[in-house]
C-alpha cells in the first residue's frame, strides 16, 4: 500500500503541472506510473487524456474549461491525500475503457501485456 500511496502522491503532482502550464499531458503521461493496478490512478490517466482531447473545446468555452481544471484538481487533491477517487468517477472511465490503456513498462512483460491488448486478448 505505501507504494500505491506514493504513485497517488506522485500522479497528483503530474496534474498539477499540467494544470499549471509546467507539463504537457504527452510528458505527464510518458511519467506515469507503470502496472500500479489502481483503479484511481487508471482514472486520473483517463481525465488527463480527456484533458488534452478536449483542447478545442476548453479554448472556446471558458466555464468548460474552469469546471475541467477544477475536476482535475479535485482529481489531484484527492490522490494526493492517499485516498481512492469516488467510485462513480472510477465507474465512468470502466464504462468507456474496461481494460486498463495506462501504458505498461517498457521490458519483456511490459510489451507482451501491450501486445495482448493490442490483440484484445486478456
Amino acid at each position: 500500500m505505501p507504494q500505491n500511496l506514493e504513485n497517488r502522491a506522485f500522479v497528483a503532482v503530474l496534474i498539477r503541472k499540467v494544470l499549471i502550464g509546467a507539463l504537457t499531458v504527452g510528458e505527464a503521461v510518458k511519467n506515469f506510473p507503470f502496472d500500479t493496478g489502481d483503479k484511481s490512478l487508471n482514472a486520473a490517466y483517463h481525465a488527463l487524456v480527456h484533458y488534452e482531447a478536449d483542447e478545442d473545446l476548453r479554448r472556446r468555452d471558458i466555464l468548460y474549461r474552469e469546471e475541467q481544471d477544477d475536476y482535475l484538481e479535485m482529481i489531484a487533491h484527492t490522490l494526493e491525500s492517499g485516498e481512492s477517487l469516488p467510485d462513480n468517477i472510477i465507474r465512468n472511465y470502466e464504462l468507456y475503457y474496461p481494460d486498463n490503456s495506462v501504458p505498461h513498462k517498457h521490458d519483456k512483460a511490459g510489451a507482451l501485456k501491450s501486445f495482448f491488448r493490442f490483440l484484445n486478448i486478456k
